[in-house]
């Protein structure tokens, strides 16, 4: 069985880690992950306190096992989120879009593991200095929020750069995927895609769909003028926001064009005018599978390309 150190540092039966997605990181996916040996994350997004209150109640009244917040550090809500997650002492705390070095320090004293994401070397560097336990290195190919570097320099990168351990992330959806991010030096996997396309997960069966009768070049990047890129599935939204960045269009005319525009996507199911986030490797996904099912045919296929690489050096 695979185990690794960022198993030991979390608490976990495999190194498996549920990304943190806006809408859909739920208690209903967060459980189910943990649950099956994972890591389940629940997005806060920007989403209300009491929101944010039941679902960590109702994840630990669905499984006994560690679970992370994702915290979006762009929130107006961050401190009022903190504040709740040192009073039901969530287990892990997993950030974005942003440095958290300023919570670390209170974080460390209640015994709360922390576990940045990051898209750069010279962050990934700061953030162990600052005390974090582990660090996600997530490549462009992701979907949602990317930075500018694709997975395999960055994590290689990450990992030369830093003590501690590294989770990698963007472009990973299957046993293949796991067995190259462990060969790089990573001590686990980060996937989101892949477990929007799950029977837990909360999203609208016509985005799922869309993910799952993808090809290879159907995500759009978004957002580049804005300093914020989108990476999402192409339709009739994508190509409008585009049209805009070509003609010029500020950057208050384009976030007003993509207000509200991801839960109409992913949870209304608009799949023509809803923003549907969603990686690269949406191409790769052809089924929607139980939580449970896709964690274990992960790890199984990354110990069967593991065992054929060992066999190769040893004919060798």
């Amino acid at each position: 069985m695979l185990h690794t150190s960022i198993c030991d540092l979390l608490g976990i039966e495999y190194p498996v880690i549920q990304g943190g997605m806006a809408w859909l990181g739920t208690w209903e996916l967060a459980s189910a992950v943990s649950e099956a040996g994972g890591l389940g994350t629940i997005a806060a997004g920007n989403s209300p306190i009491e929101w944010l209150r039941q679902q960590i109640r109702s994840t630990r009244e669905r499984t006994r096992k560690p679970f992370a917040v994702n915290v979006l550090l762009l929130s107006p809500l961050v401190n009022e989120v903190m504040e709740l997650i040192y009073q039901e002492r969530v287990p892990v705390v997993a950030f974005g879009a942003g440095n958290p070095g300023i919570y670390i320090p209170r974080l460390k004293g209640a015994g709360i593991k922390i576990m940045p994401v990051v898209s750069a070397v010279a962050l990934a560097k700061r953030l162990q200095r600052s005390g974090a336990d582990a660090l996600v290195a997530e490549g462009m190919e992701s979907g949602g929020h990317i930075g500018e570097t694709t997975t395999l320099p960055l994590v290689t990168q990450v990992v030369d750069a830093v003590q501690i351990p590294v989770v990698a992330a963007g472009g990973i959806a299957d046993g293949r995927g796991m067995a190259a991010a462990l060969a790089l030096g990573a001590q686990g996997v980060q996937m989101g895609t892949r477990f929007a396309c799950s029977v837990e997960c909360i999203a609208h069966p016509k985005y799922k769909e869309r993910i799952v009768k993808a090809g290879d070049r159907d995500t759009a990047v978004t957002g580049l003028s804005t300093g914020h890129p989108v990476r999402c599935l192409e339709n009739k939204l994508t190509r409008k926001f585009l049209e805009m960045e070509r003609a010029g269009a500020t950057v208050k005319e384009l976030e007003e064009l993509g207000t509200g525009k991801l839960p109409l996507g992913v949870i209304q199911g608009d799949t023509d005018w809803g923003s549907l986030m969603a990686g690269q490797i949406a191409g790769l996904i052809k089924d929607i599978r139980p939580v449970a099912d896709i964690i274990r045919g992960i790890v199984a296929e990354a110990e069967t390309v593991i065992d054929r690489m060992t066999a190769l050096r040893a004919r060798g």
